[in-house]
Order: structure tokens, then sequence, then C-alpha cells
């Protein structure tokens, strides 16, 4: 019994023979050709699938939520590539813990970090009951005691879509609660200097108290 290959059923599956070699294969497939008629069923199959595949359209939702992500982390690349060089200079997680004096799931973690003559002290806390992150710092001008880092536009993002916008007050302190993702970025921006960036992977992961 004489065989045709795949390619000539994937043009069967098509439509795209003449008449004459259809009612061939036809004849062949009802001699009847098990091995040629699992192809013909394969190939028809990846068919009904492009077809299905072409006509697809996402919900406008995911198309929405899809691009706000896409723009955040193309505004997180851009701002990392322009922020001043960011120094951890004491975190709580990394501190030798006192016999006795940690709190397991306390839920609070403490940063300080340098950037330039900038101190920005960090506290985030986990608000496992909303399923939130709240963030209270304050912004120092170390170069020069006497001024405080009042002014300054602080961004919150948690690379989900979620954004919270804040200032600093008089003192150069600012708080933002925003849905804890998993991802933390801070970004303060002064007048038209260069923009403070600091991104946390986690930021609450080691704590009992934080939930994802």
């Amino acid at each position: 019994m004489k065989h045709f290959q795949k390619e000539e059923w994937v043009d069967f599956v098509n439509g795209t023979v003449n008449q004459e070699q259809r009612k061939e294969m036809q004849r062949h497939l009802a001699a009847p050709c098990r091995s040629c008629a699992a192809q013909v069923a394969l190939w028809q199959k990846v068919r009904d699938f492009c077809a299905a595949e072409a006509a697809y359209q996402p919900p406008e939702q995911a198309v929405r939520a899809a691009g706000v992500m896409f723009r955040t982390a193309e505004r997180a690349s851009d701002l990392q590539q322009k922020s001043k060089l960011v120094e951890l200079l004491f975190d709580s997680f990394l501190r030798p813990a006192i016999a006795g004096a940690r709190t397991a799931g306390s839920g609070i973690r403490q940063m300080l970090y340098r950037a330039g003559s900038f101190q920005i002290d960090l506290q985030i806390e986990a608000k496992p009951a909303a399923g939130r992150i709240a963030v209270t710092g304050q912004v120092l001008d170390v170069g020069r005691p006497e001024i405080i880092g009042s002014g300054f536009k602080v961004t919150l993002s948690n690379r989900r879509g979620n954004v919270i916008h804040a200032l600093t007050n008089k003192f150069g302190e600012f708080h933002g609660e925003i849905p804890n993702s998993g991802d933390l970025e801070l970004a303060l921006r002064h007048d038209s200097g260069q923009p403070i960036v600091i991104s946390l992977k986690d930021p609450l992961a080691d704590l009992a108290g934080s939930e994802k």
C-alpha cells in the first residue's frame, strides 16, 4: 500500500490539494490506513488549535494590568539608572541578635541608608490583617545638619501596579501604606535632582507577621 507523505496530509487538512488527489487520499484512508488516519487527526488538531489561538482575545482587565506592570517596571529601570548611589548603613535583620531580646514575628524592620549627603531612616511594618505594609521614614541632609529633608516627593511601589505618592513634611518625615506583593520600591526626588531609589525584594520575608 502506498502511503502519502506528512506534507501531503498537511495540505489535505488545509484543503490545498486538488480534487483528484483529495479523492485518492480519501480512498486511502477508507482502506483503512490507521497510520495515515493518525496523521490526519494530528494535523487537524494543530489546525484547530492555531485557529482558536488566532481568534483569542484576552480580557480587557488583564491587558490593562499587564500595561501597568510594564510601565512600572520600565519606570523602575529608568529611575535605577539615574539614581544616586545608595549605601545601606544599618539593617535590623542583619543585626546580631541579643539572647532573649528579639521579639519573634514583631513585623517591623528598621533600615538606614545614605545617598550622597542624604540619610534615609526607614521603618517597614507588616499589616497582616489588611494585607499591606506600612513604610515610615525621615530624610536628613547630614552634609548640612541645619537643613531638614523637607519637600521630597516620595513614591512607593510594589511593582504590581500599586503606587502611592507622598511628600516629606517640614521634619523630613513621610508615611505610606501599600498592598504587600513581596516587593517594595521607594523613590525620593527633590526638585530636578537625581532620584534616590531603594529596591527591596521581600522586605519582610523573614518575619512571621508578614503576609504576601
